[in-house]
């Protein structure tokens, strides 16, 4: 069985670009409630709404990582299965 390392699928710039946007649309949104012209029951109703959905979408890239991660591991276990059965295969045995 070949062991194949496992490659990163990103680069660490587009994980600062993801950061750093992430960053600025969550401080440009805060910053768009707070200073919304209008009582302050509704920007506390709309910050909550946007509290809610950072901690949605944490979840949401959590599960996707997971998710993909446990398909890589799958993916793994069939292909070492594979190689062992290959290995064990005689084909000129005669039963």
């Amino acid at each position: 069985m070949t062991n194949k390392p496992i490659q990163p699928s990103q680069t660490n710039a587009y994980y600062v670009q993801a950061v750093i946007s992430f960053g600025l649309s969550l401080t440009a949104m805060t910053v768009a409630v707070i200073y919304l012209p209008a009582p302050g029951w509704v920007r506390a109703f709309l910050g909550l709404g946007l509290l809610y959905l950072v901690t949605s979408t944490v979840t949401l890239s959590k599960v996707v990582r997971d998710r993909q991660e446990l398909s890589v591991v799958t993916t793994r276990v069939d292909q070492a299965r594979l190689d062992k059965l290959l290995a064990e295969h005689d084909p000129f045995r005669v039963d």
